[in-house]
């Protein structure tokens, strides 16, 4: 797939850092760049102080309004600066619906963007994670700080184990595959075998990204005590990777989204610019 339009979210106790790098993304391959300013609405009074406490739950409520009406008033005048194509929306929400909110919005682009401004809050950076992933299916391009991105990365890394979840990111990373020189396959204690990954583990994928003309190597790698989050992360700086590609592992139970290990660890602490689909 292509990416022709990129999804960037905003807050008001941001800057225009992350807007800056999405921009630059979108120049880079030409893509719109949409917008979505957020902010998460106190939750509504309770019990036997609910009265004395509403009138001052919603002068909460107009000032996280008027401050939100402020941050996209900011982020158009930037947007007005840039060569790239851009709209903004916005959406004041409730914590609990916020990723529902999110991810309809998400729907209409094709990945989306969380940059180093929106790690250093983790409550809207999980509901951008949860929003992205479960409730609109599209690949999410998440960039630490201190991190080079781009949608044209010469050296990938894959993390693939055959499952459902690599299988899919693989697939919405084509495009960005079969342009690099040079794309690492990496299995970490990978089994032999019909029940696991095949007679030669990483055969199979490397067959079908070489069909897609992807210039491909397998590096099958021993764990050596250690966890599979840690020994992916060692090898991304040992082989100098721009860009891990990698399947994110999760369930929704009633309202709560469960992420697996080696996902949560890489979504809390990049090593570099990841990849991530399910």
């Amino acid at each position: 797939m292509t990416f022709k339009t990129i999804l960037a979210v905003t807050s008001p106790d941001r800057g225009t850092g992350d807007l800056k790098l999405a921009a630059a993304l979108c120049e880079e391959i030409g893509a719109h760049l949409a917008v979505l300013a957020v902010a998460l609405a106190a939750p509504p009074p309770i019990g036997e102080y609910a009265a004395v406490m509403s009138d001052a739950w919603l002068q909460e409520r107009q000032a996280d309004m008027d401050r939100l009406q402020k941050c996209a008033a900011s982020a158009t005048a930037f947007l007005a600066t840039s060569a790239v194509s851009s709209d903004i929306s916005s959406e004041y929400q409730e914590e609990t619906w916020a990723d529902e909110a999110i991810g309809r919005r998400a729907r209409y682009a094709d990945l989306v963007f969380l940059g180093p401004e929106l790690f250093s809050n983790p409550l809207l950076k999980g509901k951008v994670l949860e929003g992205a992933l479960f409730s609109s299916g599209k690949p999410l391009f998440l960039v630490p700080e201190g991190a080079k991105a781009s949608l044209r990365p010469k050296r990938v890394m894959i993390a693939w184990d055959s499952r459902l979840e690599a299988s899919n990111a693989v697939s919405r990373a084509m495009v960005l595959l079969s342009a690099a020189d040079d794309v690492h396959v990496v299995l970490v204690d990978p089994v032999e075998g019909d029940g696991g990954q095949g007679a030669e583990p990483g055969a199979d994928i490397a067959t079908y990204l070489a069909r897609h003309g992807v210039k491909v190597t397998v590096d099958r790698l021993t764990s050596q005590g250690r966890g599979v989050a840690d020994a992916l992360r060692q090898h991304a700086v040992d082989m100098a990777a721009e860009l891990l590609v990698m399947g994110a592992y999760g369930h929704s139970r009633l309202r709560e989204r469960i992420f697996g290990g080696v996902t949560r660890s890489m979504v809390e602490t990049p090593p570099l610019p990841v990849f991530l689909a399910r």
